[in-house]
């Protein structure tokens, strides 16, 4: 009689010596987003970083948190991993950096249904150079594995960011006016926005598939559709440094129609000018291939704009300038209004 040596953890589909490794393969690269204020290593309970309060008098933190959605889907029928992780946090330090937040540290969470090293050491990866863009430490994180939960070779990410700000600096766009100037800085694109949309146009009205070769873009579909979201810490810091700005849109779900109002203070509106910049060749694509109207789109999508700053008129000229100086194609996109919502000039 065969002797029964009992079920194990990883008989049930959780392999500890596989989670080992992967924390082996990603350990360096997490290692390097650390600076002096993050103590003590991994593996801890929780991670430490000791706030500078000289540097932030009357520190407020600011918390953000948000996932990939299913741009992640995207990632898994070309079987690329490693940038993924870099959407999990552009969409949390940009969402604290329009309150005028310095992201300090990131944590993500990883959820898979059969761990794989690479695969997970890939997205981490992504994670950590989210992280590196933003000048965060990539503080912590959990990676669960969920056997019998997600299907073969499907995850999911979530990140969550917590930046500072002095009490006085916070940004909620009270300040914002009639007659104040709307600074627009490019998306690199989709970024992680309306995937639910865009692959019901490119997958079931077009029929393309993410090795699709499409002239309008240069490239294949899935590697357009892969793009990263742009992180705009670095580009916005030098004006939020010279108190320059009043307000702050991150452009993301709700498109432009529901983010830019979000910055304004009761009886002001945006009205936007959509020739003042270029909208990447993507937009048209879906517009075409889906037959969506413009206000969808408007509502929807970032349709190139991926951050939206106000700012007074006799600083406009100092924002632009600091702004190309870093490298940013910033344009005038628009104005502050009296009224509401956002118009447009046609």
């Amino acid at each position: 009689m065969a002797e029964d040596k009992g079920l194990t953890y990883r008989l049930a589909g959780v392999d500890i010596d596989a989670g080992d490794r992967a924390v082996e393969l990603m350990k360096e690269k997490v290692r390097v987003t650390h600076g002096p204020e993050v103590l003590g290593g991994l593996g801890g309970f929780g991670g430490l970083f000791a706030l500078d309060t000289e540097k932030y008098p009357d520190p407020v933190l600011v918390s953000g948190t948000d996932g990939v959605g299913t741009k992640l889907s995207i990632a898994f029928l070309l079987d690329r991993h490693d940038t993924v992780g870099i959407d999990a946090v552009a969409m949390c330090v940009n969402d604290v950096l329009v309150q005028g937040a310095r992201p300090l540290f990131f944590l993500d969470y990883l959820a898979v249904g059969r761990l794989v090293p690479e695969t997970v050491a890939a997205i981490v990866g992504g994670v950590a150079e989210g992280c590196r863009q933003a000048g965060c430490a990539l503080i912590g994180g959990e990676t669960a594995e969920m056997p019998g939960f997600y299907r073969e070779g499907e995850y999911d990410l979530a990140g969550f960011a917590v930046g500072v700000v002095s009490r006085r600096r916070v940004l909620d766009g009270s300040r914002l006016a009639p007659g104040d100037v709307l600074i627009g800085l490019p998306s690199a694109g989709l970024h992680s926005n309306g995937y639910s949309l865009v692959r019901k146009i490119c997958f079931e009205r077009a029929g393309w598939d993410v090795r699709t070769y499409l002239p309008a873009l240069g490239r294949p579909l899935g590697e357009e559709l892969l793009t990263p979201t742009r992180i705009y810490v670095r580009a916005v810091w030098p004006l939020l440094e010279r108190g320059l700005v009043k307000g702050m849109a991150h452009v993301t779900g709700g498109g432009l129609t529901g983010n830019i109002p979000r910055m304004l203070p009761p009886g002001c509106g945006a009205h936007l000018d959509p020739g003042a910049w270029r909208q990447p060749p993507v937009f048209d694509l879906l517009r075409e291939a889906g037959g969506v109207a413009e206000e969808e789109m408007r509502r929807t999508f970032n349709l190139g704009l991926g951050m939206v700053l106000g700012v007074g008129r006799r600083e406009a000229g100092e924002a632009l300038e600091l702004l190309r100086r870093g490298g940013e194609d910033a344009r005038m996109v628009g104005r502050v209004v009296k009224g509401a919502g956002v118009s447009y000039a046609f």
